[in-house]
């Protein structure tokens, strides 16, 4: 059984279909352990992600317990050829029955939510006044996280795809308005989640040159949540959305 954290190695014959299906039956064998061997794995997997953005939300992760299983930064080389970008994460929401993030999710709770984290450095030093923030991507990443999606998606069993923007603070102090913040590594981290297909009825062209994609402010602000509300089993004023407080 993979304990919370376990990290899945993608081979060369495990890329595309022959991919999913391993990670459909990992999906299914995830167990809670946040001790002993279980931990030290976490440990060693979040030491070995190169990128801090999601590094520090696989330490949200953890010291969440919520369940998750990391995709090995190490054998993302050997996906080239494979035409469907690689995600980040598995997550497995907490929560069961009806909640304030059932509404965000919309008819059908997902079982397992893939996860593309993209790590964005906030300049300024509030968050009141409704600052702006950045979260654009690319065209490549939308596409991959909506091919994941159809990829997981099953009948009893649904699969949803988001984007993480993992915000890092540039100053050491910020005045955060009231949001909750995490601390990883000697920085300050905020992540907000949006899905996949809702970012794409709304996004629009950032740079044609370069292939990337955003979403305007009021867009931005409508359609993100705070991740402790949406895959945690938290108080119901985790899930805090954009929507007028920023």
């Amino acid at each position: 059984m993979l304990g919370i954290g376990q990290t899945v190695l993608l081979s060369r014959a495990g890329a595309g279909v022959g991919m999913v299906k391993s990670m459909g039956q990992c999906r299914r064998q995830v167990g809670l352990d946040l001790t002993g061997a279980g931990r030290m794995r976490t440990l060693c997997g979040m030491l070995m992600r190169a990128n801090e953005y999601e590094r520090a939300f696989e330490g949200w992760l953890a010291e969440n317990g919520v369940r998750y299983v990391a995709v090995d930064q190490g054998r993302r080389s050997m996906l080239v050829r494979n035409r469907i970008k690689t995600f980040d994460f598995l997550v497995y929401p907490g929560g069961v029955g009806e909640s304030e993030a059932d509404g965000w999710w919309g008819p059908d709770r997902p079982s397992v939510v893939v996860v593309e984290v993209k790590g964005r450095l906030f300049k300024g030093s509030t968050l009141g006044g409704r600052p702006a923030l950045q979260c654009w991507a690319t065209v490549e990443d939308v596409q991959g996280l909506l091919a994941w999606q159809r990829q997981f998606d099953e009948p009893g069993e649904r699969a949803r795809a988001v984007f993480v923007f993992a915000y890092r603070f540039e100053l050491p102090v910020v005045e955060t308005d009231g949001r909750q913040v995490y601390e990883f590594g000697g920085h300050q981290y905020m992540f907000y989640a949006v899905a996949v297909d809702a970012y794409c009825r709304s996004m629009k062209v950032r740079s044609s040159r370069w292939g990337t994609v955003m979403l305007g402010a009021a867009d931005f602000r409508r359609l993100a949540a705070d991740v402790r509300g949406i895959l945690t089993d938290s108080e119901r004023e985790g899930l805090r959305c954009l929507t007028g407080t920023v």
